[in-house]
């Protein structure tokens, strides 16, 4: 499938919003939450202090998928150090996973990372969750950094990954 990656703007943040809380929603990672459901629907925060991208279908502009890319020191920036970038909150809407938009998406701020200068890109992943967005990291040479994982919350286990965009 061909999709399009670009900013977000307000016209789509109804439908980030949307999409995110459905695939959070889907992979259970909501369950018993406290905000973080009212946190992915807040676009317009995320907007604010990150640049929100959307992968899109080229012919119908419809919304497929999103993630939030940061930079350290960033109001969503939960792990990256002087070089690094991150992106947050990578959602693909239900109806359309397994045609390529999470790839596109993580290539888009790759992408993104590179042009800016960083030297790596950093994310968090919810241990016992998305492990089909794990399955995509690895493949795209992402690796675990055991000595950054963290727990926001009792129950909440994040995991680090690093891809080094020097070599």
């Amino acid at each position: 499938m061909s999709v399009l990656v670009r900013s977000a703007g307000p016209a789509d943040f109804a439908a980030v919003a949307r999409l995110t809380v459905a695939a959070y929603e889907a992979d259970g990672q909501l369950k018993g939450e406290t905000g973080y459901g009212a946190v992915l629907a807040d676009v317009a925060t995320r907007a604010a202090h990150g640049d929100v991208l959307v992968a899109v279908d080229p012919v119908t502009d419809a919304v497929l998928g999103s993630v939030t890319f940061v930079l350290p020191g960033s109001r969503y920036a939960e792990l990256s150090g002087p070089g690094e970038a991150e992106f947050r909150m990578l959602a693909v809407d239900p109806a359309a996973q397994g045609r390529g938009v999470g790839a596109a998406l993580v290539d888009a701020c790759v992408a993104r990372a590179t042009g800016s200068g960083c030297s790596a890109v950093v994310i968090c992943v919810r241990d016992g969750h998305a492990a089909s967005a794990q399955r995509l990291y690895r493949r795209r040479g992402f690796v675990r950094l055991p000595e950054k994982d963290w727990s926001p919350l009792a129950g909440v286990d994040l995991l680090a990954l690093r891809l080094d965009l020097t070599g």
